[in-house]
């Protein structure tokens, strides 16, 4: 790869510095005397208390950032826990509704079983599983994944190179799951809801063996509904089993495994067109879906772990983990591509196709973490190595019929003959292999600074095509820095700055035929954290800084040759602001509270990405009424600020040739609950969702040409009776 001499020369510097910051024992080389280690005693820590135990919206300890457990305040980026509580008060059943209650993250749903997600203007692609994953293939998450399993999910955002290599700046989610518990307890909830929803789901935990070094957990759920999208119904299966052994007083070896199905009929393909050929904005019912009543897209996942833990002497830790993620989806899909007349709403047409995608990931992460002494202060270093393996193949059948014309929306019924899927095939079939080696020190310079410093060596291949284009590309030893200052002001607030970075593997070939470097995501952060009320309410006030560089763009043609050339450019830059409360502020009243500004640039300064709302603000909470026992009510709120997406040009009317803008006002969307304890392991929740029955477009993220979309849910509510010992 070509690189320019001083910019290469820079970045060596730099990463030399960072080593010698990250790596101890090149300091201790220097030293003239030997360092006498205090001594330390042994404790087989287990890890943070779960947030299902605390029952609080506030989280001990997070571990996404990097392996260590670090508190709110030790953590030099920002990072929101949505605990256990927050699911269960406001029946977030699904990734979508967590991370729509989540600061700073929009979920772009662009059709009923597709979702991207998007932090500070790029796409999320980094899912983990107690801090080991993968990059999503295509930045999406298909089906509707569901939270029985998990105790809280933690959201850093920003890059996070140090713990996920490549992938964009944007956010890093991290699933911590339900484990086992020493002492026995279950329970049963059952809910019935708005459009037939009916759901069951079971938790069982305790010792397997008398002597409690045996222990189990097993989760299962069912939940069927259908949908005020016509047509639309899902089934889910789920099932989460896991075992943890005590082999020795120090060691603990863990197995799981979780398998979910989300079965749809009648899912959007993309959705319903937003404009008519004139350039006004149509307006449909909520209702309408662009789905045969024949479609269908069933998607399953497999998730299997095996963790051994071994404390080790001196308060050190290790820990190794292979993981296996496999993705498995079938569908018969049908799409409507057009723009409907103002007049009659003709002019949309078929596009039916057969879709299947089969993605096998597996993970094996090892890391040893632990304190040292130096200079006379303790300080804590991680040292640990990944290797992985990312297979996806999937294949599109395309039907019969493609082009053919369709009624008005207002008058389709979802009847369309089912055609044979023989008109064409196209797809993917790729590798990914990376192996990773990754080194974090947390350094105690005074009573009141800790920095903390990282390094991760990244080797990278890809093998395969994708629709036909090649995806393969090599990487060896790709640098990703972590830095971080903590200073405490006192025993409440800190100031924190951070610079982080993560990188994007890119295929294209510059003028001299070599690949281009990968993209640089970028992180700089700035803030103050603070605790309050015994560390039961957190606060963060981040200033963030993010950005992309070295983005392949045409740049012309090779001689004598009609292959295009590319070179790399600065690309998405998005700079703001977010604020955020969350805690038990009294013994009755919990509290979250999230804003964020975000201003997104492109490379020449101009706006970009309208369809990532500027100020984005979430508000809940819940009060234990005093005087019933038992009686807990609550509230959240949901606001965004208008968005907006070019989408072409108007081709009739007085308006011909003018751009076509399709704008969604801002909004907010408000939910109650209420939760009684009516008897002794008895529990009533009530939740409504969407009380003033906002009606509002849920994406204007581009999915093709020109956008689509369809509306949010109107008014519903559902009733969980639980019980629990």
């Amino acid at each position: 790869m070509s690189r320019n001499p001083e910019t290469a020369f820079r970045r060596k510097a730099l990463i030399s510095a960072m080593m010698a910051a990250t790596l101890p024992g090149l300091t201790w080389a220097q030293e003239d005397k030997p360092v006498v280690l205090n001594a330390l005693e042994v404790s087989a820590d287990r890890g943070p208390v779960t947030s299902e135990e605390t029952r609080s919206y506030t989280a001990e300890s997070t571990t996404t950032t990097m392996k260590m457990g670090l508190t709110h305040r030790e953590t030099p980026q920002s990072v929101t826990v949505i605990t256990r509580e927050q699911m269960d008060d406001f029946a977030q059943n699904d990734i979508n509704d967590v991370l729509e209650g989540t600061t700073g993250v929009t979920v772009e749903s662009v059709e009923s079983d597709r979702t991207y997600y998007t932090a500070r203007g790029f796409d999320i692609n980094n899912f983990q599983y107690d801090g080991v994953g993968l990059p999503a293939v295509y930045d999406n998450v298909q089906g509707e994944l569901d939270t029985a399993f998990f105790d809280r999910i933690e959201v850093v955002r920003g890059a996070n190179g140090l713990m996920t290599g490549s992938g964009n700046p944007a956010a890093t989610v991290n699933f911590i799951r339900k484990r086992p518990t020493a002492e026995s307890s279950g329970s049963v909830s059952v809910t019935g809801g708005s459009w037939d929803q009916k759901r069951i789901v079971g938790d069982v935990s305790g010792a397997v063996s008398e002597s409690g070094a045996v222990r189990g957990r097993v989760v299962a759920g069912y939940e069927d509904k259908d949908s005020y999208l016509d047509r639309y119904s899902n089934e889910k299966q789920m099932f989460y089993g896991v075992i943890e052994a005590d082999l020795t007083d120090t060691t603990l070896l863990t197995l799981g495994h979780s398998f979910q199905t989300s079965d749809t009929d009648s899912p959007l393909w993309g959705a319903l067109p937003l404009f008519y050929s004139d350039g006004t904005a149509t307006d449909y019912a909520r209702s309408t879906s662009t789905a045969s009543d024949w479609s269908y897209w069933d998607n399953t996942q497999d998730n299997s772990f095996i963790e051994l833990q071994q404390e080790l002497a001196g308060g050190w830790r290790a820990q190794g983990t292979v993981f296996r993620l496999k993705n498995e989806s079938e569908s018969e899909l049908f799409y409507q591509y057009g723009t409907p007349d103002p007049q009659t709403g003709e002019g949309l047409f078929a596009y039916p196709s057969q879709y299947d995608l089969d993605v096998e990931q597996w993970v094996v992460d090892t890391y040893a973490t632990g304190p040292f002494n130096l200079a006379n202060r303790t300080h804590e270093l991680v040292l640990g190595a990944t290797w992985s393996r990312s297979e996806t193949v999937d294949e599109s059948r395309y039907g019969q019929g493609i082009g053919d014309p369709l009624p008005p929306l207002n008058e389709w019924d979802g009847n369309y003959p089912k055609p044979t899927f023989d008109n064409g095939v196209g797809g993917s079939d790729w590798t990914d292999k990376e192996v990773a080696t990754y080194a974090a020190a947390r350094w105690s310079l005074t009573d009141q600074l800790t920095a903390i410093t990282g390094l991760r060596l990244t080797w990278l291949d890809s093998e395969g095509v994708s629709y036909g284009t090649a995806k393969t590309t090599s990487y060896d030893a790709v640098e990703t820095p972590y830095a971080g200052l903590i200073y405490d002001l006192n025993d409440n607030h800190s100031l924190y700055a951070s610079y982080t970075e993560i990188f994007a593997p890119q295929t294209e070939l510059d003028i001299n035929r070599d690949r281009l470097d990968p993209i640089d995501g970028v992180n700089y952060e700035f803030g103050l954290k603070s605790e309050f009320a015994d560390d039961r309410v957190n606060t963060t006030v981040a200033l963030f800084q993010t950005e992309q560089k070295n983005v392949a763009e045409a740049a012309g043609t090779y001689p004598n040759s009609p292959d295009v050339y590319y070179r790399g450019i600065d690309g998405l830059e998005s700079q703001g602001v977010e604020l955020e409360f969350v805690g038990d502020v009294t013994d009755r009243i919990q509290l979250f509270a999230g804003y964020t500004f975000v201003d997104i640039e492109d490379a020449d300064g101009n706006a970009a990405k309208s369809f990532v709302p500027e100020h984005l603000a979430q508000l809940r909470g819940t009060w234990k009424v005093p005087g019933i026992d038992g009686l807990k009510v609550g509230s959240q709120v949901r606001w965004q600020s208008e968005i907006s997406q070019e989408q072409g040009v108007a081709t009739t009317g007085p308006n011909a040739g003018a751009t076509i803008v399709t704008e969604q006002d801002s909004y907010a969307v408000l939910d109650l609950m209420a939760s009684y304890d009516f008897a002794r392991h008895w529990n009533a929740t009530l939740n409504v969702n969407n009380v003033t029955d906002e009606k509002y477009i849920e994406s204007l993220k581009k999915f093709g040409a020109s956008a689509q979309g369809f509306y949010g849910e109107p008014a519903n509510a559902s009733l969980t009776v639980s019980w629990a010992y």
